[in-house]
This record gives C-alpha cells, sequence and structure tokens, in this order.
C-alpha cells in the first residue's frame, strides 16, 4: 500500500512539474494536501493565472518560496480580497447586492458631482457587477464601518506596471470622522502589500477639497486635460504619509482572503 502512494505520489508531481500538463489538471493537483505538489504546481509556468491567485493565498512557506522563485510574489498585481479591515474601516468586494447603493451614491447630485457619468439605471448596474465579478483587472470595494453600514466606495484598475489607479472614491454624508484619510492610507498600505511602488490618478479641476486632499498626502501634479489634473505619487511619498498620519492606521490593515 504504501509503495503505490509513493508511487501514485510521484505519478502526480511529475505532472505538476511538466509543462505539458492539462490546465485542468493543475487546477486539480493545485489543491493537493501535498504540499510539494502544489509547489510543483506554484513553479510551473503553464499553470493558470487564476490557480497561480490562489496559490498566492496557500499557507505553505514551501509553497510561497516557490512562488518567489518565479518572482511571482514580487510582482504588482491586483488580488480581489473579501475584505481589507483597518483601524475603523473596512472595504468589502462589492457584489450585484450593492447595485442600488451604489447608483444613489453616484447619481447624488451632490457627492456624484465630480464623477464620470453614470446612467440611473439598476439594471445596468446590476450587469456591470456582474462582469465585474470576473474581472482581474480592478478592485471595487464598498467602505464601511465595522458594524457593515456603508458609507461609500473606492476602486484600484489600470496598472501600468508598478503603478495603479484609484478612484471612484465616495463618501456619504454622516461618514464618521477621519474616514476620508483613514481610506486613503487603507489604499496605499494594501496596494504596497500587491507589490505596487507608485500610483497615478486624475482629479476634476473643479473639486479642489480633493485635489489639495491628495496634495498634502505628496501627490505631485504632472500634466492636465480640459477637465482634469494628472497626478502621480511616489513611494517614498506614499510611505511618508503612512508615517505622517498614522494615528488614523497605527497597526497597518489586515487583508481577509
Amino acid at each position: 500500500m504504501t509503495n503505490n502512494t509513493s508511487t501514485d505520489n510521484h505519478s502526480l508531481l511529475a505532472q505538476a512539474n511538466d509543462p505539458d500538463t492539462a490546465s485542468e489538471m493543475l487546477v486539480q493537483l493545485s489543491m493537493s494536501d501535498d504540499e510539494v505538489i502544489r509547489g510543483a504546481v506554484a513553479c510551473n509556468k503553464s499553470t493558470p493565472e487564476a490557480v497561480i491567485e490562489s496559490l498566492l493565498k496557500d499557507k505553505s512557506e514551501h509553497v510561497l518560496d516557490c512562488l518567489k522563485k518565479r518572482a511571482i510574489l514580487h510582482q504588482a498585481r491586483f488580488i480581489k480580497p473579501q475584505k481589507v479591515i483597518g483601524k475603523h474601516v473596512v472595504f468589502r468586494e462589492a457584489n450585484t447586492a450593492d447595485a442600488e447603493f451604489i447608483l444613489q451614491l453616484r447619481t447624488d447630485s451632490v457627492i456624484g458631482k465630480y464623477l464620470s457619468h453614470t446612467a440611473n439605471d439598476l439594471n445596468l448596474q446590476v450587469q456591470w457587477l456582474e462582469k465585474y465579478a470576473n474581472d482581474s483587472t480592478q478592485i471595487y470595494f464598498i467602505i464601511e464601518d465595522k458594524t457593515g453600514e456603508r458609507f461609500g466606495t473606492i476602486r484600484l484598475y489600470d496598472q501600468q506596471g508598478d503603478s495603479f489607479c484609484w478612484g471612484s472614491w465616495i463618501l456619504r454624508e454622516g461618514r464618521p470622522s477621519g474616514f476620508a484619510v483613514e481610506s486613503a492610507l487603507m489604499v496605499y498600505h494594501f496596494a504596497l502589500g500587491l507589490g505596487f511602488k507608485q500610483s497615478h490618478f486624475d482629479v476634476r479641476k473643479g473639486n479642489e477639497s480633493v485635489w489639495n486632499f491628495h496634495e498634502r498626502f505628496g501627490a505631485v501634479r504632472v500634466a492636465e486635460t480640459d477637465e482634469d489634473y494628472l497626478y502621480s505619487i511616489s513611494l517614498e511619498a506614499i510611505q511618508k504619509s503612512l508615517q505622517k498620519y498614522e494615528k488614523y492606521l497605527p497597526n497597518g490593515v489586515e487583508v481577509q482572503p
């Protein structure tokens, strides 16, 4: 029996290492109880991207070491978590149940004034969120407190190498004090953990309070269009802001995969 088990494991390991192994088989092997087999899948250059994202959450040091050898852990990439938890603020990944809430925010004449146009159509919003669920190029969060009350939205998207864009940043009236600063710090802390080293974004010229906010964080205005100021913020500036406003996020963030 032991010999048969050993032979089976050897066969599975060989398949996990083989770049010609079918994607469906690599998916199955990535769920093996044997960390050596999962590690081999991590090292296999034919392993599908979705499997790599799953293995990034593996608790095995061996598997993570295999990913490091491929430099996977050092590459900036969007990985959707269920939640990102700060001191008072929680980012929860958006889903179709949030469609009405998001639509109310985006079509509000005051808080949605500087956002791109959104059709006041609930079905379209639901469809957008359904499509988003399978989109690995962005991460869309609902901003909540720790009781689950919803206060806004925030989105990371437009990866350009080790730089990411963030926006769709809306906070409704009645939000607790400090939510704006803490949510901005959480974006940067979370993004650094994903391997990003800088950020870029645009702000409507008329939205003076927001572009002043970003400039206090160290963002530099690099260009402009008829409607927008374009900004970038360096790793050094991000790190300085995390230190400067540390009281709002003293223990960083907890990421729940």
